[in-house]
């Protein structure tokens, strides 16, 4: 028994990082938590890591432009790269549009500061108010963005992330607004 013991000892001293390993006398399973950069806790989840896609959409509902984060972070944080990330429209000759007219947003996404700079970008923000009613009204056009999400879900990699990687996940993500824009 002692020179197993001594045999067993030599070889986890010497044996790769965790990982699994196959071999006839072991196998060595490291347990990882799911997640990696772009994931946070969840806070309507039990604090389980997971990801948020924030999406802009036209009036049909096609994605134009999505962003992945953490879970935890806030909406409005990522307001204005979402505007940023909106490719020129092309169409006639000129100037091509890049940015919308107007910005319809929920609570979430409510700040004075984030108001101001979409007006200096020559946007029109509506955005209901924090800590008021609901029944602002917005329900009749922020449904299509909600319908979008609803469609990426129905891809199985965005609707449970397994990628640790979040170029990965981001590439899913842009695949499957890819997918929405053909089916629209």
């Amino acid at each position: 028994m002692g020179s197993l013991a001594r045999v067993a000892a030599r070889e986890a001293a010497s044996s790769r990082p965790n990982r699994l390993l196959a071999s006839r006398r072991r196998f060595i399973i490291d347990s990882r938590r799911w997640g990696g950069p772009k994931t946070g806790p969840s806070p309507t989840d039990r604090a389980r890591p997971g990801s948020k896609h924030h999406i802009v959409t036209d009036a049909n509902g096609t994605p134009h432009a999505a962003i992945p984060t953490g879970a935890n972070g806030n909406d409005v944080t990522q307001l204005l790269p979402l505007i940023d990330a909106i490719p020129p429209i092309r169409g006639l000759r000129g100037h091509p549009l890049s940015r919308p007219r107007v910005v319809y947003a929920d609570r979430g996404d409510d700040s004075e500061r984030h108001r101001r700079a979409l007006r200096d970008r020559g946007i029109e923000p509506v955005i209901a108010k924090r800590r008021t009613e609901h029944g602002s009204g917005l329900g009749k056009y922020c449904w299509v963005v909600e319908r979008t999400h609803a469609w990426l879900l129905h891809f199985r990699r965005l609707r449970i992330r397994f990628e640790r990687r979040a170029d990965i996940h981001g590439a899913f993500l842009k695949l499957g607004c890819c997918l929405i824009c053909w089916n629209t």
